[in-house]
């Protein structure tokens, strides 16, 4: 009898991780899906949302054929579960960038990666840039997407204001954040990964507009010790080209891609065109840290 079903060569599994610290710590079980060998590319997705805005990557052969891409939800987000081992309906939630880098830093020792690159969008973005100031002897390189040093303003009530529904309103306030030229099909596909994620979206943008600060550190990166490229769209207005230039010339290194006609959620929005600025980027690493299949420097 014929198959029907068309198989993607992504895979889906859990991984246990104890967080040890007094603050932070804690028993999390972390979906993430991956596919390709090489280098491991690990890819963060944006505030409220989850690992599916990586598909179009995950399933790219031209990409998983030099590199192991891992996309996971963060606690809290898509098939992620909340802390095991507290109560944590009982806590406010509110992103950390201590409880950010210390998780990322334990899933990649998790999974025993050897000199990963990290790569997030937006508030995973603003986190690729705290990797590389906190950790930067732990990943590979870095690819800060839609980040800046600074992205205040948008820690807001309303995104759970009981007069509201949450779940549309998280998820219209992407709509016009993405290029008008991105195709509708992708586009309606953003925002209704948006519609699942509002309980976690308010307390992620604690870490986007307030506790990520890094305007006075910025000189204590070093791209050369942990390469950052950066790479912002024209169509984004939280985090302008001009905001993420402003911040790759202040880190020694430092390099930044614009990329035209996308908005804030290139990889989801329009994954063709953000392709191509991600091999620019993944071309100047390998430049710079050489390129193996072992995913050893």
């Amino acid at each position: 009898m014929p198959a029907n079903g068309r198989f993607s060569p992504v895979t889906g599994r859990y991984v246990t991780i104890d967080l040890e610290d007094p603050d932070l710590g804690g028993e999390y079980k972390v979906f993430f899906l991956e596919n390709g060998e090489g280098r491991p590319l690990v890819c963060q997705h944006t505030a409220g949302c989850h690992n599916h805005q990586w598909r179009g990557l995950l399933e790219d052969p031209d990409i998983t054929r030099s590199h192991r891409v891992i996309a996971y939800d963060l606690p809290r987000h898509g098939k992620s579960d909340p802390p095991n081992d507290r109560e944590w309906w009982k806590e406010e939630y509110r992103l950390t960038a201590d409880f950010f880098t210390k998780f990322v830093v334990a899933l990649c020792d998790a999974l025993e990666l050897e000199d990963p690159i990290f790569m997030g969008s937006s508030f995973g973005g603003n986190v690729a840039l705290q990797l590389a100031w906190r950790y930067p002897d732990r990943f590979g390189a870095v690819i800060p997407v839609e980040a800046a040093d600074y992205s205040p303003g948008f820690f807001l009530d309303w995104w759970q204001h009981p007069h509201a529904n949450a779940a549309q309103v998280c998820a219209s306030g992407t709509w016009d954040l993405m290029a008008p030229q991105s195709p509708d099909q992708e586009r309606w596909k953003t925002w209704f990964y948006y519609t699942q994620g509002s309980e976690a979206f308010r307390g992620d943008l604690s870490f986007y507009s307030v506790d990520h600060d890094l305007r006075d550190k910025l000189e204590e990166i070093d791209g050369e010790r942990c390469p950052v490229i950066m790479m912002t769209g024209t169509y984004d207005y939280l985090t302008t080209p001009e905001m993420t230039a402003a911040t790759a010339a202040r880190i020694k290194g430092a390099e930044f891609i614009e990329m035209q006609d996308i908005g804030h959620f290139p990889m989801s929005e329009n994954y063709p065109v953000f392709k191509g600025y991600l091999e620019q980027a993944l071309q100047r690493i390998e430049e710079r840290i050489g390129a193996t299949v072992s995913g050893q420097r």
